[in-house]
């Protein structure tokens, strides 16, 4: 696992901007409604490629706010030998998950979170499926005691 530090960036309603940084309040890729993640872009690139899927007519227009981050004991995704040494197949993370919640089945990538979690990881970097070379971070815990910190810049 590795350790990540340095800007972020996250999309948000412009009336929810006090709270940005509370995590997801619906269920997303890595985590099911009521449990806790907060997803995070590399880039304000890695924000606009992840927006293509998660928009839909009428939603409003999103802010961009930016975080700075410190975390250790992130899994990294992009790496197949490491991911492959945790018995986590990243193609497991990759799925349409909105497609498999739709259909009353459990998403295969919350799977990977729970893996992910059982080696002690506290969040993973994502690769974008829309933009590859742009990554993602999910945070599983933060600004608690022993958790990554998100500081709002």
């Amino acid at each position: 696992m590795i350790e990540v530090n340095g800007t972020f960036y996250r999309a948000v309603d412009p009336a929810r901007i006090g709270a940005a940084f509370d995590g997801s309040i619906a269920a997303g890729r890595y985590n099911a409604g009521g449990q806790r993640a907060l997803y995070l872009s590399a880039s304000r690139d890695g924000v606009a490629a992840a927006l293509i899927k998660h928009t839909t007519p009428g939603d409003p227009e999103r802010a961009i706010v930016a975080a700075r981050v410190a975390a250790t004991d992130i899994l990294d995704l992009r790496d197949a030998r490491s991911c492959k040494e945790y018995g986590i197949d990243p193609e497991e993370a990759f799925g349409d998950w909105q497609a498999e919640l739709a259909s009353d089945a459990r998403p295969a990538s919350w799977s990977v979170r729970d893996r992910a979690e059982d080696i002690g990881a506290q969040g993973l970097i994502d690769p974008s499926r829309k933009r590859p070379g742009l990554w993602h971070l999910t945070l599983f815990r933060w600004n608690e005691p022993g958790a990554p910190t998100v500081e709002l810049l």
